[in-house]
């Protein structure tokens, strides 16, 4: 049902109109959030179904690098089957805003737009250095270290990272920005954790060991997306992408010198 009714989704330009045909699930849970991640090479959905005193996930995630658009439509509808809940079950929508691909950005933000418009919910905006901070500070948790300021370096190519700060807790230190790895050596030799797909060249640049580095992701884990997505205040509006550098792709111009 969950299936064939996302497809007519996709295809309808009424899609309330499929949407109100969904039935309601017979739980009634604190929360139930649909994740959605698009923004780099991953193509990531998740359900959370918040029971106050247990939490269930049921969660996908390829590594696609294209092709977002063709995947992520089948893939909700099928974490979305997996969970046993509707459309109209849910309550949010978190979806990563970048920094990341132009063309991912826009497929993952279309889509959790167009639902969150029909339901009548709130999207949450989470950006991916925040996730991939979030993860950082998760994977420092299950190795029984202590909590620590997270420096994210994601490869942007044209030798230049997508950089932002964390303080132990979260908070964001810094705006998130476009750097070279020169100009993050100092900042990687404060302490900090290291994490993102930057995280072993900055610490090779700044003359360090493999130990500040937490992780390599390229990409977000669903999974932090979607417990900063549950944590988030909803706030109104829906979130915009976050684009720090023009696309590399760029039209052409025709050079008006040829025109007779």
């Amino acid at each position: 049902m969950a299936w064939s009714a996302l497809d007519n989704f996709a295809e309808s330009r009424h899609p309330k109109a499929v949407l109100d045909r969904q039935p309601t699930s017979p739980f009634n849970p604190e929360m139930i959030l649909l994740a959605i991640d698009t923004a780099l090479a991953a193509c990531s959905a998740a359900v959370l179904v918040d029971e106050g005193g247990e939490k269930r996930l049921f969660a996908q995630s390829e590594d696609l690098g294209r092709g977002h658009a063709e995947r992520l439509m089948d893939m909700i509808a099928e974490v979305m089957a997996e969970a046993g809940v509707a459309f109209t079950d849910l309550d949010r929508i978190a979806v990563t805003i970048g920094p990341g691909s132009f063309t991912g950005l826009r497929v993952g933000l279309s889509v959790a737009r167009g639902l969150a418009l029909v339901l009548e919910i709130p999207v949450i905006g989470v950006t991916t250095l925040g996730a991939i901070a979030q993860g950082a500070r998760r994977k420092l948790e299950e190795q029984g270290l202590p909590p620590s300021p997270v420096l994210v370096i994601l490869d942007a190519r044209r030798d230049e990272v997508y950089t932002q700060a964390f303080d132990a807790d979260g908070t964001p230190l810094d705006e998130p920005r476009v750097a070279r790895v020169a100009d993050l050596i100092q900042n990687a030799k404060t302490g900090m954790k290291l994490a993102g797909s930057g995280a072993r060249m900055l610490a090779e640049a700044a003359e360090l060991d493999d130990s500040p580095v937490i992780s390599e992701a390229g990409w977000p884990e669903i999974s932090d997306v979607t417990r900063l997505g549950s944590q988030a205040s909803p706030s109104r509006g829906a979130p915009a992408p976050l684009y720090l550098r023009p696309p590399d792709a760029k039209p052409q111009v025709r050079d008006r010198r040829l025109r007779v």
